[in-house]
């Protein structure tokens, strides 16, 4: 197929649901992850999740959690900066170790919304089954990332228009850009801070400042200041 239809097959999912890709947890998803013991309480035990699935922003409001996690295990950033992939794979063992941590009076559980993560297999299988060439499938990874992008960035809006503070687990380091961008303006919409702007740290080895040839892992930093 031409490079272009390639493009074109992935629109569609991002002319849909602006979340279309996430998967909301509820407490049987988390329990079932989470080792009950008698006469010990884990984390997983403890933590709120999503009442109203139809009303993510209603359900944050009303939450008296102060942090919302969630995941974002995908690895189309990382392929589109030409590394080999593999940052999709961390959620699920973090969530395996992280529920089952014991409840203790520095760090109860409940102060922790476990709202659930997003699902980019659709267009992870696109790419593979209809990209031919190896610079046809890194033009295409780029493409696809700013449908990431888009999500990402809508999910940390709501979550800092109600005045929470998003704690995520990725995924590659090109989720920083959604994350700065849709956490400024979250915060600024509810008051938080005079001007859709903050400050960041990129506690890394890599700058992540690459030159803005199209999105992924190696220039979340350089989009975001480009923008602002």
């Amino acid at each position: 197929m031409e490079k272009q239809n390639v493009k074109e097959a992935i629109e569609p999912a991002k002319k849909q649901n602006s979340m279309l890709h996430l998967k909301i947890y509820n407490k049987q998803d988390v329990l079932s992850l989470t080792r009950i013991r008698r006469f010990e309480t884990k984390l997983g035990e403890r933590l709120q999740v999503v009442q109203d699935t139809s009303d993510i922003a209603g359900s944050l409001a009303a939450s008296n959690a102060k942090y919302v996690l969630f995941g974002v295990p995908e690895d189309l950033g990382a392929k589109g900066n030409l590394g080999i992939g593999g940052t999709d794979t961390l959620w699920i063992p973090f969530l395996q170790s992280f529920l089952n941590i014991q409840s203790n009076d520095f760090f109860d559980g409940a102060e922790v919304l476990l709202l659930g993560h997003f699902d980019f297999g659709d267009i992870q299988y696109l790419i593979d089954t209809t990209a031919r060439t190896n610079d046809e499938k890194i033009e295409a990874y780029r493409h696809a990332v700013n449908k990431v992008d888009d999500e990402v960035e809508q999910l940390a809006k709501i979550i800092t228009e109600a005045k929470k503070i998003p704690v995520v687990i990725g995924g590659g380091h090109n989720n920083s850009y959604p994350l700065i961008k849709g956490t400024a303006k979250g915060w600024h919409k509810a008051g938080t801070i005079p001007l859709a702007q903050i400050n960041c740290i990129n506690l890394d080895a890599h700058a992540d400042y690459r030159p803005m040839e199209g999105r992924h892992s190696g220039n979340a930093f350089r989009y975001a200041e480009e923008d602002g």
